[in-house]
């Protein structure tokens, strides 16, 4: 996995592979392909009219140079008819694009969301190292930018292509009759205009590519750096109270005031890049203005050229010098779109590849549809530490068992994220009950943003269960007082403090009723009185419900009928995961 992003980084037709199989593989492509056909249909239409105004050019300036008042006037009206069309076609090209954009970035982003949220994908993900940071921002900006420079840029290439066709041919055709004195010998070139536009474009691409191609990778080390900001402020909003609480603000700050430091030394680098970048399209842009005047000014002074003809070769120079200039005149916007076309690809490539990352390595067994039991046999569990075994090799539990798991607090969480599927590294199996019988309660409850019903009522719909049972359910674990405000909007997840979450788990476990709950630490920092009478409820409602505790519970003794110790063999592990599970 930690190379995964490698491997395509610089591999430009994989990464476009990539993408291609992303909207193909989306429920939207058929959406998709119907604008992009659409899109085709508008820029051809675009680019033969174009073809029409370059074409009266000649006849209008021609009926100047004659003072023909007659003549101009006809022009004028033809003008008008092409200039209309025009408008109306950049008019529809003009939606098209932006519902072109709204498809790919429906297309991409659902089709991420679904693969990132398959079963143990994304914890999996989060445990991969730096590839699995911020997918928030994978997902969200990356695919929005992705999608409109995807859209952008790929509409512009699509026009420069079409009317580099249609007018290096018109081009073709008017230097047929241009010849060129050297040395008092008149020279037919066949394309002579094509072949200066092509020298001329050339050069300034291969200029711009020599000082703009350091904007790819900086784009993406600017991406990054980004979306690591943000993501430490969203941290820091979230726990500002525990930071207040112990005086930390000041290394809060300092390490807000780093991490942005690394994003102005980035931008920085970006701006030197992009400004010499400048230089080379803005010198060529000028310069474009009067090249093709004076490649063609020798003819037109010697007297074979209407003025009328020169307007028109200049202004199928231009066309064709233009579409030519594609790469020059969108390098920016190209080497920004490589930077997120690589981390969007490389991260849903990480999406498909997670189940296969170490497959040589141990892995625990982990087995589904064993409904009767859960039945762990010669378990352990490899971390930096060493490997984490239970006492008991061959531990079942059965419908109604209540076990408490204890060990040392520091690898608890290893333990629970083992039984639960998330993590695989290690050896032995776990036979258990389908994963929909099962609810996995961990230290601190996890608390959605939005009404208190929502994550009371969870998995299931927020009026799955009537007021009187949530009232019920509440007051059993101690949260009577919030029982009036289950439906006020609020960030739950910052009122509430730790011990209150994980009441509110609880008292969702008493509502859900799940055959089987594996939970952790959840019952850690509820007062005696209140995990006494938790645990009553558990005996009186559920007592077929199978439950396996691990860490400390300061539940009545005869509450669980079975306490199970684990270890920890400290000694040097088979193997290294890449990450090991997030501790405590």
């Amino acid at each position: 996995m930690g190379n995964t992003e490698d491997r395509i980084e610089n591999n430009l037709p994989k990464q476009i592979a990539g993408l291609i199989g992303l909207i193909r593989g989306s429920d939207r492509r058929g959406e998709v392909a119907a604008f992009l056909l659409a899109l085709v249909a508008i820029v051809g239409a675009t680019a033969y009219a174009q073809t029409l105004l370059n074409a009266w050019n000649q006849p209008f300036y021609d009926a100047l140079a004659r003072k023909d008042g007659a003549t101009f006037a006809r022009q004028l009206v033809l003008f008008a008819q092409i200039a209309g069309s025009l408008l109306g076609l950049n008019v529809a090209q003009t939606w098209l694009n932006q519902r072109t954009k709204l498809a790919l970035r429906r297309a991409i982003g659902e089709r991420l969301i679904v693969d990132w949220l398959a079963p143990l994908i994304a914890a999996r993900l989060s445990q991969a190292g730096q590839l699995g940071e911020n997918p928030d921002q994978r997902i969200h900006e990356d695919v929005r930018r992705l999608t409109e420079l995807s859209t952008d840029l790929g509409v512009g290439l699509l026009q420069s292509t079409m009317l580099l066709i249609t007018f290096a041919t018109i081009l073709w055709t008017l230097s047929d009759d241009l010849l060129i004195s050297i040395g008092g010998t008149l020279f037919a070139v066949p394309g002579y205009m094509v072949w200066c536009a092509l020298l001329y474009s050339i050069a300034a691409s291969a200029l711009s590519w020599r000082v703009g191609s350091p904007l790819i990778s900086l784009n993406e080390e600017r991406y990054a750096a980004e979306a690591k900001l943000r993501s430490v402020l969203v941290h820091v909003n979230e726990e500002i109270e525990s930071i207040t609480l112990n005086g930390a603000e000041p290394e809060a700050a300092r390490k807000l005031k780093s991490v942005f430091g690394d994003v102005v030394t980035i931008a920085k680098r970006l701006a030197m890049a992009t400004t010499g970048l400048a230089w080379v399209t803005a010198g060529v842009g000028w310069l474009a203005i009067v090249a093709p005047i004076l490649v063609a000014a020798p003819v037109y002074f010697a007297g074979d050229m209407t003025f009328g003809k020169l307007m028109m070769v200049v202004g199928a120079f231009n066309q064709v010098q233009t579409a030519l200039g594609w790469f020059v005149n969108n390098f920016s916007g190209i080497a920004d779109w490589r930077a997120t076309l690589s981390r969007v690809v490389s991260f849903h490539e990480a999406l498909s590849t997670i189940e296969r990352l170490r497959e040589g390595e141990s892995r625990i067994e982990v087995q589904g549809g064993h409904e009767e039991s859960f039945i762990i046999d010669d378990l352990w569990i490899s971390t930096r530490s060493g490997h984490i075994v239970l006492n008991d090799p061959h531990l079942v539990v059965k419908a109604g068992d209540r076990v408490l798991i204890k060990g040392d607090s520091d690898d608890e969480r290893a333990l629970f994220l083992a039984i639960s599927g998330l993590w695989p590294w290690g050896g032995g199996s776990i036979a258990r009950p389908h994963r929909q019988s099962i609810v996995f309660m961990s230290s601190p409850g996890s608390i959605a943003p939005g009404p208190l019903r929502l994550s009371l009522t969870f998995p299931h719909p927020p009026d799955a269960y009537d007021d009187e049972r949530i009232r019920a359910a509440l007051t059993t674990v101690g949260l009577e007082h919030f029982a009036t405000s289950i439906d006020t909007d609020d960030r739950w997840d910052h009122r509430l403090l730790d011990d209150e979450k994980q009441r509110v788990t609880m008292a969702r476990a008493l509502l859900v009723r799940p055959r089987w709950l594996v939970i952790h630490r959840a019952l850690a920092s509820v007062d005696l009185v209140s995990a006494e009478r938790i645990a009553a409820s558990f005996s009186r409602e559920m007592p077929e419900v199978g439950l396996i505790y691990i860490g400390d519970a300061p539940a009545a003794p005869d509450f669980f009928t079975r306490m199970v110790d684990f270890t920890l063999e400290r000694k040097r592990p088979p193997f290294h995961p890449t990450v090991a599970p997030r501790i405590g």
